[in-house]
């Protein structure tokens, strides 16, 4: 009996040991930071709300359904061979007056480069979205198109909340040297903070915020999910979506999103965009609320008022059940149906934006 005791007591502190210290996890809001947080008109109860009521539970019988999926697998949860990355060559800062361009890493990792500045959005350069690297599902890819420090300096990082698919503690410690601002919605900041940004580089912000940087216009826009890295730390930090309006070109970046009303509001309130990079992976009808369905994409797209659209969230890892290439696949028949204009680049593939031409090949096949 005294054995047994001591071992639960054992692992009782090293997970409280892990949880507390170990890096990956980041840092949760101290008591005067969550005062600050509760002033934002989405905190309520001690944590951020949506907008709508947003649901995440599942019926026993669905986790059973789940369970029993998992268990037996999809075959083509993963592609059958590591996808080919075009690789950047010559990465360098584009001048001011160079046309505006984009550039996709697989996921939501993607890097804009606009009105002669370097943007990157949820820069996840690591293998795999978990704590720890050696566990969760590997990259599709065996080699990203560029490497950390390949890269130029960057005028900006935007983050849309903290799930690790999208905000990377290896990547972020790559980055922050070579990195002049951080944007980020309400609370990310304390998991920079303690990954060794400095607090003078970091921007937070609310829904509904408008501001500029280096001549961007910029907002931070709703979006419709949840947040958090650990067992303690459900919805301790906002989550959004990004406006970027250069003088070359304006940008809706849609981060993490079930469909819902707020998509309308942003198209009215700062459309039309040139581009718009909307969530289309890792769905399912048991969490559509904070996921969208790939027609649901479309129609996001469409709602904003986008006059070209990438689906992104998809082509990395394997974080649900349907087949790897559904999402683009649906999202292009969708784009069809509705006569969207969508774009499939390759990973690594640069985009240039008001091009003649935008990348259309099916080379998920």
């Amino acid at each position: 009996m005294l054995i047994t005791i001591g071992i639960i007591a054992l692992c009782v502190v090293v997970v409280y040991l892990v949880l507390q210290y170990y890096p990956a996890f980041g840092a949760g809001p101290s008591k005067k930071q969550r005062q600050r947080l509760s002033r934002s008109e989405q905190y309520a109860s001690k944590r951020f709300v949506n907008a709508i009521p947003t649901s995440m539970k599942t019926s026993t019988r669905e986790k059973l359904e789940m369970v029993s999926a998992l268990v037996k697998g999809n075959p083509h949860a993963r592609p059958d061979k590591p996808i080919a990355t075009l690789q950047m060559e010559n990465v360098h800062s584009l001048e001011a007056g160079s046309p505006p361009k984009l550039t996709w890493f697989g996921h939501s990792a993607a890097m804009l480069q606009l009105d002669g500045k370097n943007l990157l959005l949820d820069p996840m350069f690591g293998k795999a979205p978990s704590p720890f690297p050696f566990i969760g599902s590997k990259r599709f890819s065996s080699k990203l198109p560029v490497e950390i420090e390949q890269l130029p300096i960057i005028d900006a990082v935007f983050i849309s909340h903290d799930h690790y698919d999208h905000l990377d503690y290896g990547s972020i410690v790559k980055l922050k040297d070579k990195v002049k601002r951080f944007i980020v919605p309400l609370g990310v900041a304390q998991h920079l903070i303690k990954w060794g940004v400095s607090p003078s580089i970091i921007e937070e912000h609310d829904w509904w915020d408008e501001f500029q940087y280096e001549g961007l216009r910029l907002a931070c826009t709703p979006a419709r999910h949840f947040s958090g890295r650990s067992l303690s730390d459900r919805d301790a930090t906002l989550w959004c979506s990004w406006v970027i309006h250069g003088e070359a070109a304006k940008i809706f970046f849609s981060g993490d999103s079930g469909y819902g009303p707020h998509f309308k509001e942003i198209g009215n309130k700062y459309g039309p965009f040139d581009l718009t990079l909307m969530e289309c992976g890792q769905y399912d009808v048991r969490w559509a609320d904070i996921h969208m369905m790939p027609e649901e994409t479309v129609q996001a797209h469409l709602d904003v008022r986008g006059e070209v659209l990438i689906p992104i969230h998809w082509g990395a890892f394997t974080l649900a059940l349907h087949s790897w290439s559904d999402p683009i696949e649906r999202a292009v028949k969708a784009a069809k149906a509705h006569s969207a204009r969508i774009a499939t680049p390759r990973i690594g593939e640069p985009v240039l934006i008001h091009g003649a031409a935008y990348p259309s090949s099916v080379w998920w096949n």
